[in-house]
């Protein structure tokens, strides 16, 4: 694989060189391979049909996982999420004691790898907010809470330079791997001032369907503005919000 240079930046293949576009810029390299047909019947490529049907796994996976959080990770992610998300996915694939290669799942994994990771790694939770809070979730009632402690925001939340203003965001889900399944809900803080005056202690509660048998996940984050005349812009995009899966919860 190599990098394109120059002024004109090609796309499609010419003889044998294909040329595309990715994240990582313009890139060219040999065609080539094993056909479809010897990689899906040759006993040599066991091993990498099996690698193959657990990458597509991880893969359905994490859609489904990004799909699930999309009204809180569509204002604080980072461009590699899709690949950081399968990469953490398939290794909790890969913890499955029960079934043979190439039959693993992530429900049967250690599914409690995903706890800390991070929707954009630009911005990690924990070198964002500082303040103490405590997560539950009752399988019995459905009830998922975040305790917020008591805490100052400019002291307690490292915001970017031209913050006027934050909000919190808490949401949960289930995730029903087998039937690509899940159940979404979410509460905030509403838009709150960023000053050194404390914040009560407050409890975000969300409730989800009680008495499942399949993980659950609660996310934390946090989203930055700037009021001008009134009105609340985005601080950067996004760029510098956070989003990060805080707690796992597995039968």
């Amino acid at each position: 694989m190599a990098k394109q240079a120059g002024i004109i930046k090609l796309k499609g293949t010419i003889d044998d060189i294909s040329f595309y576009k990715t994240a990582d810029g313009h890139l060219a390299r040999a065609k080539g391979g094993v056909s479809r047909s010897k990689l899906m019947n040759d006993p040599a490529f066991q091993r990498t049909r099996e690698n193959g049907a657990e990458f597509g796994r991880a893969g359905r996976a994490g859609k489904l996982v990004r799909n699930a959080v999309r009204e809180l990770m569509v204002n604080a992610k980072d461009r590699r999420v899709v690949s950081s998300l399968t990469t953490v996915l398939l290794a909790i694939i890969k913890t499955d004691p029960v079934n043979a290669r190439g039959m693993r799942t992530v429900q049967d994994g250690i599914f409690k790898m995903l706890e800390g990771f991070n929707f954009n790694r630009n911005a990690p939770l924990s070198t964002t907010i500082f303040s103490g809070y405590t997560l539950a979730f009752d399988r019995v009632t459905g009830e998922a809470t975040i305790s917020l402690a008591a805490f100052s925001p400019s002291t307690s939340i490292d915001a970017p330079g031209g913050t006027t203003h934050y909000k919190l965001n808490a949401g949960a889900a289930t995730l029903d791997f087998e039937n690509a399944l899940a159940q979404f809900e979410t509460i905030n803080t509403g838009i709150l001032p960023y000053t050194q005056t404390e914040v009560p202690a407050n409890i975000l509660t969300l409730t989800l369907k009680p008495n499942v048998i399949i993980p659950v996940i609660q996310v934390l984050g946090i989203e930055f503005f700037q009021e001008v005349n009134g009105e609340f812009y985005s601080l950067k995009n996004g760029a510098n919000n956070a989003l990060a899966v805080v707690n796992v919860d597995t039968i």
